[in-house]
């Protein structure tokens, strides 16, 4: 049994979905994202570390023609968010690590400042303006927009997250919003039905941050 053979054939195994295939490595990385997602939920600390091998699996997916399947479309934005995504997630793995309380919960939410979120809405907006050009110069899917939305949108929201605000939720409702439409018309499906999936977790797991937030304020006896 040849060992590499066998990890090439794992690494280049599709399933048949009619008259498209679906990588499997896509499918994985999108389980360990989901099974991410649920810990950040919860507060957990082994959401990051989850997180990160999720994204390393789906970064050799939106490099397609760089890994042997011509068949899928460069995201470039998507493959650089995943490389966003291990680098902004291990300051966050470190961050929560230094705050984690008790009962194995890792940080106790918070509102963000009323600057803050402008902030965080002007920097979606204007950073999208900027990498859409450059995104498009690298040939990434059209409407590349969309792309660099994606992108900046999931910076701000795993940042977000990092610092333990309760708004980073609502940056991946807005994610999704314009990431759905664009995966299906890539072709990447596995991922646009856990970013649907995904958007309606979203909304979850803001109501319940927030309530959390303010049993952590109602315990502390600080004002709304």
């Amino acid at each position: 049994m040849d060992p590499l053979g066998w990890l090439a054939d794992l690494f280049g195994a599709q399933i048949v979905i009619g008259s498209s295939a679906l990588l499997v490595r896509e499918l994985v990385g999108n389980i360990f994202g989901l099974a991410s997602a649920l810990g950040a939920m919860r507060r957990r600390l082994w959401a990051w570390p989850v997180g990160i091998l999720g994204n390393l699996l789906l970064l050799t997916v939106f490099l397609g023609s760089l890994f042997g399947t011509d068949h899928t479309a460069n995201l470039f934005g998507q493959a650089g968010r995943q490389v966003m995504f291990i680098a902004v997630s291990i300051y966050g793995w470190m961050s929560w690590r230094r705050s984690r309380g008790v009962d194995g919960v890792a940080v106790t939410p918070r509102w963000a400042s009323g600057r803050t979120r402008v902030l965080l809405v002007a920097t979606l907006l204007l950073g999208t303006l900027a990498l859409t050009p450059l995104f498009r110069v690298l040939g990434s899917y059209e409407p590349v927009w969309s792309d660099a939305w994606t992108f900046v949108g999931s910076l701000l929201a795993t940042w977000a997250m990092a610092k333990g605000w309760v708004e980073f939720w609502l940056i991946w409702v807005a994610v999704d919003a314009v990431g759905v439409p664009l995966l299906f018309s890539a072709g990447y499906y596995a991922t646009a039905f856990m970013y649907l999936f995904y958007g309606v977790f979203t909304i979850i797991g803001f109501f319940v941050w927030m309530r959390a937030e303010r049993r952590a304020r109602a315990v502390a006896g600080a004002p709304a």
